[in-house]
């Protein structure tokens, strides 16, 4: 089982899920839990945002495929289903949203992984989709998914406040700093498998998710090992 902010390899990744993640959204991966796929590095396809120092993410919905005769899919506006009727992935989180609102069930859970460099993500937590809508962006329909930190997930400790589950949640500039600084390995031993972001500070003693002093790369281990201990 994994928690906010294991990192994990792409196949790792599909092993957890028990399936070949080919593209970003993924609605109730045979028939359990959606998964989707961020990307927030620069030059990245889509325009994923993370609001409210990393309590909300606001995630781009995805374009129509592309045709080898057709013009460039960023100059489509993205669909929510196909001709035939079928539901595109956006139209499926869509309905999920419907009902949601309309009480006909829970918001969706979503388990979410943050992409750190190729073949590389990061686990970000489960989130729970409550929002969506449609909006013009250079000059083309696009749609936005709102999700929320699941504060009830199993990943946070029993009965933590949400100001300390909020917190906990490392910004994608600072992974990306500490990723680099580390060089993905563990500080303590060179290992680059097992990887987890950790606070050199624990949040609950006061340190730090937002700057990459109080954050390092340490193996399953060494992360273990350290718990809450301030060295």
């Amino acid at each position: 089982m994994l928690a906010a902010g294991d990192v994990v390899s792409y196949l790792e990744m599909c092993r957890v899920e028990a399936a070949s993640l080919q593209r970003g959204m993924n609605f109730r991966l045979g028939g359990k839990k959606s998964v989707i796929l961020m990307n927030r590095r620069r030059g990245a396809p889509y325009a994923d945002k993370v609001e409210e120092d990393g309590r909300v993410l606001i995630y781009e919905g995805h374009d129509v495929p592309r045709t080898s005769d057709g013009p460039s899919p960023k100059l489509k506006d993205q669909v929510a289903s196909l001709a035939s009727g079928k539901l595109t992935q956006n139209g499926l989180f869509l309905r999920a949203v419907a009902d949601y609102k309309s009480e006909k069930g829970p918001a969706e859970a979503v388990r979410v992984y943050e992409k750190i460099r190729e073949g590389i993500w990061a686990f970000a937590g489960e989130f729970l989709l409550i929002d969506a809508w449609q909006e013009t962006a250079s000059g083309r329909a696009v749609f936005k998914f709102k999700l929320m930190v699941n504060f009830d997930e199993a990943n946070w400790p029993q009965n933590a406040p949400a100001d300390l589950a909020t917190g906990r949640l490392i910004p994608t500039a600072v992974k990306l700093e500490v990723w680099a600084r580390d060089r993905g390995r563990c500080v303590k031993c060179g290992s680059r498998d097992n990887l987890h972001f950790d606070h050199v500070i624990p949040y609950s003693k006061g340190g730090s998710s937002l700057v990459a002093e109080n954050i390092q790369l340490l193996c399953a281990r060494h992360n273990l090992s350290k718990r809450d201990h301030i060295e």
